[in-house]
């Protein structure tokens, strides 16, 4: 057994002993899931035909009275287990999700157990402090010395804010320039905890927002457009997806194109080459772009100026601007290198 996963197991079955009652074990061990599925306190309390609410009595006093077993120093497998959580989440930015703390400290994914296992001890160690899981938090544990739980929630929350009133993703750096942390990597970990937030390529933003966190095909595309800031073509598209960090990257080149083509985010600018419609670019045929540009224009344009402001919005190549130019029925040549509408 790796040396961690020893000395994290003897911390538990050494907090376990200070437990005299077998009863107040198997609460404990069911209510953390340290020997398989969390329970709630409905189901412990069937199993041992008590009430919910003294499910939770006892669960409470057996952890004021680990915390004091801690404080007086009466578990000595804990301080070794303790030494091992700060120094890895010191190096993570001081706070983390215990998912993110598991996998690191085993050095693979960590099982249910092994995260439930940290979570137990983390939960009365007196130089660690939880974040209990809600609807707003994800599970996550920090070093008490950075702060208590509702401090560490306060934090959150004010990245959040900050996020939100930007109304688009910001960089560490950026949210740095707002907020006062001795280092980046303190404000991206208090914020890997939050549920509302998300990142993608160096960028935080709302979880709700496609740019940070899209999970559809569209949003996918959208993305990669934007981080590329120039046109593609729908096969270099479904390769930057590929080799992207989405979750979901297995599509198909059709796929992708059959995208394009419904989404009015996107505009085809040239052979198979689209462009973001935010960008400037505009759909239509050359000469329906050409009778756009003339129509703006107060007076008769020279042949040079259309097609400037045509390739402004359409990978094409110049023959074929002027090709479409020799249309009659459109358009008028006023003199020897000028044109009108017909």
């Amino acid at each position: 057994m790796d040396q961690n996963a020893e000395i994290l197991k003897n911390a538990i079955s050494g907090s376990l002993k200070i437990i005299e009652q077998d009863r107040e074990k198997e609460i404990i061990s069911r209510r953390f899931g340290l020997n398989g599925n969390k329970e709630t306190l409905e189901q412990i309390g069937e199993m041992l035909s008590i009430t919910r609410e003294r499910v939770r009595q006892l669960e409470k006093a057996i952890l004021i009275r680990l915390q004091i077993s801690a404080e007086e120093n009466q578990i000595p497998e804990l301080a070794a287990a303790e030494k091992i959580l700060i120094r890895n989440l010191t190096e993570m930015g001081r706070i983390a999700k215990l998912s993110d703390l598991a996998d690191k400290i085993y050095g693979k994914t960590a099982t249910a157990s092994e995260k439930t296992g940290i979570y137990f001890i983390s939960t009365f160690a007196k130089g660690l402090t939880v974040i209990e899981e809600n609807e707003k938090y994800y599970a996550a544990i920090g070093i008490a010395e950075y702060g208590e739980s509702k401090a560490i929630r306060a934090k959150v929350d004010e990245i959040v804010k900050i996020i939100k009133e930007n109304k688009s993703p910001m960089t560490l750096d950026e949210l740095d320039g707002k907020l006062n942390y001795e280092h980046p990597d303190h404000i991206r970990a208090l914020a890997s905890i939050s549920k509302s937030l998300a990142t993608l390529n160096g960028v935080w933003g709302l979880a709700k927002w496609p740019a940070v966190n899209p999970k559809n095909i569209r949003d996918k595309i959208f993305v990669i457009l934007e981080t590329k800031k120039e046109p593609m073509h729908f096969s270099d598209i479904a390769k930057s997806i590929k080799e992207s960090n989405f979750k979901r990257k297995n599509v198909t080149i059709q796929a992708i194109h059959n995208e394009l083509i419904k989404d009015s985010r996107f505009v085809l600018i040239g052979r198979g080459i689209y462009a973001l419609s935010s960008w400037g670019y505009k759909k239509g045929t050359i000469s329906e772009i050409i009778k756009s540009i003339l129509e703006k224009s107060d007076s008769p344009m020279t042949r040079e100026e259309i097609v400037k402001q045509v390739l402004r919005v359409r990978k094409v190549k110049e023959t074929t601007i002027l090709l479409n130019l020799q249309n009659k029925t459109l358009f008028k040549k006023v003199d020897k290198n000028s044109y009108t509408l017909a």
